[in-house]
C-alpha cells in the first residue's frame, strides 16, 4: 500500500496542478472561437413582464431598450406554420384548450387581455417568420421543448433563408432534441442540454474540463439564487430549498465561468428581474442576463457599465 501510494500521490498532485493551470489558461489547449455577437441582454419571451409575452409588441418593446438577444419557444401548427408560443397547449395563453398543432395557423385564438398580472393590446400570436423579417440581424434563441422533427427542419430551414445561421441558437433541455436540431443545422450554435450541463460540472469537477472539447456555444442556465423564490422547479418547498442550496454550490463557480468564458462559451443567466440579481449575475463574470423587464435590465446596464462584459 506505502508503494502504491509513493507513485499515487505524486501522480495525483502533479495532475491536479496541471488541470488547475490549464483551467486558468484553458486558450494554452484551446483556440477560442470568436462569437458572433454578445447578448448582454436577453429578453426572455420577448420580455413578458412589459408586454404580453412572445407578441411582436414585446419584441419591439425589447428592441428599444437595445435588447442583444430575444429568447422564443416555438410550436408547429396543424398546417406547417412556424409560431412563437411557450405552451402546446392554449389553455394559459388564450383559455382555449385546445393544442396549437391542432389548429390551423388562421385558427389561432387571441392571447388572454391579462395574462399573469401584464396587459397588451397586441394578442396575436406571430409566426417564427415574421419575426425575422422584422428583426433580420437580431439574435435570437429558438427553444424547442419536444422532439418534433418537422418543427426542427422547418425552423432550420427558415434560418437558413434568412441567412441567420450564426445568430439564431438551438436551446433545449432535452439531450435528444439537441442531437435532432444539430443535424438539420449544423451551422447554427448551440446551447447546453440538460444533460449536458449535468456532464460539464462533472468534468469540471474532476479536473478534466480543460483537456475536453466543447462544442456547445452557449450556457444558458438558470441562476440558483431565484430558486424558491420566482423559480420553483418542485412543488414541495423543502425540495426547492435544497436544490437552491445545492445547485448554488455547483454552479455559481467563478473560476468555470471565467473559464467557459475564455474558451468562447458564452454563459447567460435566467430569468433574472430584480437588480441584485443582476449584480450577481455579472460579478460573476457572467456575458449576460435573460429578464422579463428588458428596461430594468437596460437602466441596471446604463448605470452599471463595469459590471457587463466588454465586447
Amino acid at each position: 500500500m506505502s508503494s502504491v501510494l509513493y507513485y499515487a500521490l505524486p501522480a495525483l498532485g502533479s495532475y491536479a496542478v496541471l488541470s488547475i493551470f490549464f483551467l486558468r489558461r484553458p486558450r494554452l489547449l484551446h483556440t477560442p472561437r470568436v462569437p458572433a455577437f454578445r447578448p448582454r441582454l436577453g429578453a426572455h419571451r420577448g420580455g413578458s413582464g412589459e408586454r404580453l409575452e412572445n407578441t411582436m409588441e414585446a419584441m419591439e418593446n425589447a428592441m428599444a431598450q437595445r435588447a442583444d438577444l430575444l429568447e422564443l419557444d416555438c410550436q408547429l401548427t396543424r398546417d406547417g406554420v412556424v409560431v412563437v408560443s411557450h405552451d402546446e397547449n392554449l389553455s394559459r395563453q388564450s383559455g382555449v384548450n385546445k393544442d396549437v398543432g391542432s389548429l390551423d395557423f388562421e385558427e389561432l385564438p387571441l392571447y388572454k387581455e391579462e395574462l399573469e398580472v401584464y396587459f397588451s393590446p397586441d394578442r396575436h400570436m406571430v409566426r417564427l417568420e415574421d419575426v425575422f423579417q422584422r428583426f433580420p440581424r437580431m439574435p435570437v434563441s429558438v427553444e424547442v421543448k419536444e422532439e418534433n422533427e418537422k418543427l426542427i427542419h422547418k425552423i432550420a430551414s427558415l434560418v437558413r433563408h434568412f441567412d441567420r445561421n450564426e445568430i439564431t441558437i438551438w436551446a433545449s433541455e432535452k439531450s435528444s432534441v439537441m442531437k435532432k436540431c444539430k443535424a438539420a443545422n449544423p451551422e447554427m450554435p448551440l446551447s447546453f442540454s440538460r444533460c449536458r450541463v449535468i456532464r460539464l460540472l462533472l468534468l469540471y469537477y474532476l479536473g478534466l474540463l480543460p483537456f475536453v472539447p466543447i462544442p456547445e456555444r452557449f450556457l444558458l442556465c438558470f441562476l440558483p439564487t431565484i430558486i424558491n423564490r420566482t423559480y420553483f422547479p418542485f412543488s414541495c418547498s423543502g425540495l426547492n430549498k435544497l436544490t437552491a442550496v445545492v445547485t448554488k454550490w455547483l454552479i455559481m463557480r467563478k473560476s468555470l465561468i471565467q473559464h467557459l468564458e475564455q474558451r468562447g462559451v458564452q454563459v447567460v443567466f435566467w430569468c433574472l428581474n430584480e437588480e441584485s440579481d443582476f449584480e450577481v449575475a455579472y460579478s460573476l463574470g457572467a456575458t449576460g442576463v435573460m429578464t422579463d423587464y428588458p428596461t430594468a435590465l437596460r437602466r441596471y446596464l446604463d448605470n452599471h457599465r463595469a459590471a457587463a462584459p466588454v465586447s
